[in-house]
């Protein structure tokens, strides 16, 4: 089944076109702000031609630019003067033609700029120019955003965004890992990612616009989306809606995120994302303490050397010797050179289990993975990894890295790079 026949049905219609008739008067700047929110719905690559195209739909003193690929509809809504119209213009001529424009201003002088356009006649004080405008009955509009059913903390939601992203995969043959489970229950929002050799969860409080969901909603929602929106959303303070409709509804999975002036509704992915908490350990044999910069140093001073001596793939070792003392360590060579190798000293308090259960063991990582790991613990001064055993001197299951403060939701979880034992 296509999306497009799965999304809406679009009428057959014998009608002659639809002349273009949006009609407005905004900034430069508000304009090509809105051109750039709108740009990840559009289809540029679309054998039909319409959907490569941005809906320029005017009245009620603003302007509502629609964009929609068949999976990412973007709406962006910009308040100037405006009279009732509608005109389907081709995206990328649109934006040229807009930079082309203000050629020759400054910056300042570029954003204040008056910008006009009538049906498809796009005016400025210095020029006036046709934009090709495509035939608005061809163009497959987008389905109902979801209402908003909570809101969350735009620097809260972007912040655990950004932490979860990373462990988000790439392999579009794995769809269901190239998405972030969202999941809103009762006055939370979580959000988890995995690529296999990682999983990060975070969590947001939500606050429920009429009540709280009578059972927990889940979509998989686009990571690649969710990327460009905290890219456009950095300086974005207000609160974000979040409407989901899951697999169980009676209508087409999707899910509608709401930020201000704009709204994102994405087709779920398909497919059942692995059950997290199934994952995340609840028994250690040990759990260590450790200062989160003094790691971050060591692993970038491992994976530097790695790279330099070693090789692309060279992991890094946390090690206990005899004594209980740790080190974080390149593992290079030989296993007689690796002998010679001697790694960054790093400080440590057991929270959990005692000396002799570390002393001889090593724990080893991908190095830029335990990097991108202690980076989603910015600004906390010491992080816990949670060993659940060892085996044969080596811990070979998914260790659980958690922040030392009892407000800070996230964990991630990590699995070791197992290295053969010296024969």
């Amino acid at each position: 089944m296509s999306p497009v026949t799965d999304l809406v049905a679009q009428p057959a219609t014998d009608a002659a076109p639809a002349k273009p008739t949006a009609r407005m008067a905004l900034d430069h700047g508000q304009l090509t702000r809105a051109l750039k929110i709108a740009e990840f719905g559009v289809c540029a690559k679309s054998p039909v031609e319409a959907q490569r195209g941005v809906l320029v739909e005017t009245g009620r003193s603003r302007a509502t630019l629609t964009t929609f690929d068949y999976e990412t509809a973007v709406s962006v809504a910009v308040p100037g003067s405006a009279g009732t119209g509608s005109s389907l213009l081709h995206f990328t001529q649109l934006k040229k033609a807009l930079a082309a424009m203000v050629a020759g201003e400054t910056k300042a002088q570029a954003e204040r700029t008056s910008v006009s356009l009538a049906g498809d006649l796009l005016s400025t004080e210095h020029l006036t120019v046709p934009v090709a405008a495509l035939e608005l009955e061809e163009f497959t509009r987008p389905p109902e955003p979801v209402p908003a059913m909570a809101t969350v903390d735009a620097g809260e939601f972007f912040a655990e965004l950004k932490r979860v992203l990373p462990a988000a995969g790439r392999d579009d043959t794995l769809p269901v890992l190239t998405a972030v489970h969202l999941v809103l229950a009762g006055q939370e929002l979580t959000m988890a990612a995995t690529d296999r050799y990682r999983l990060a969860e975070g969590r947001v409080r939500a606050e429920a616009t009429v009540r709280p969901p009578d059972k927990p909603l889940s979509v998989l929602f686009p990571a690649d989306v969710l990327t460009a929106l905290l890219k456009q959303f950095k300086s974005y303070d207000g609160p974000v809606g979040v409407g989901l409709l899951s697999e169980d509804s009676s209508d087409i999975p999707r899910a509608t995120l709401s930020l201000g002036d704009t709204t994102v509704t994405v087709r779920a992915r398909e497919g059942k994302f692995p059950v997290s908490s199934a994952f995340f350990p609840t028994e250690f044999a040990a759990s260590v303490r450790m200062d989160r910069a003094t790691l971050v140093r060591a692993a970038k001073k491992g994976l530097a050397m790695a790279q330099a001596v070693g090789g692309t793939h060279s992991p890094v070792a946390l090690r206990w010797n005899a004594e209980a003392a740790l080190s974080l360590a390149p593992i290079i060579g030989t296993p007689a050179e690796q002998a010679r190798v001697k790694g960054m000293s790093v400080p440590f308090t057991l929270t959990h289990g005692a000396a002799e259960d570390v002393a001889g063991m090593s724990v080893h990582f991908n190095p830029a993975f335990l990097l991108a790991a202690l980076d989603a613990f910015t600004g906390q001064e010491s992080v816990t990894l949670h060993i659940r055993e060892f085996e044969e001197g080596q811990s070979r299951k998914p260790v659980l890295l958690t922040a030392d403060r009892d407000d800070d939701g996230y964990r991630h979880l990590l699995m070791p790079v197992r290295v053969d034992p010296p024969k």
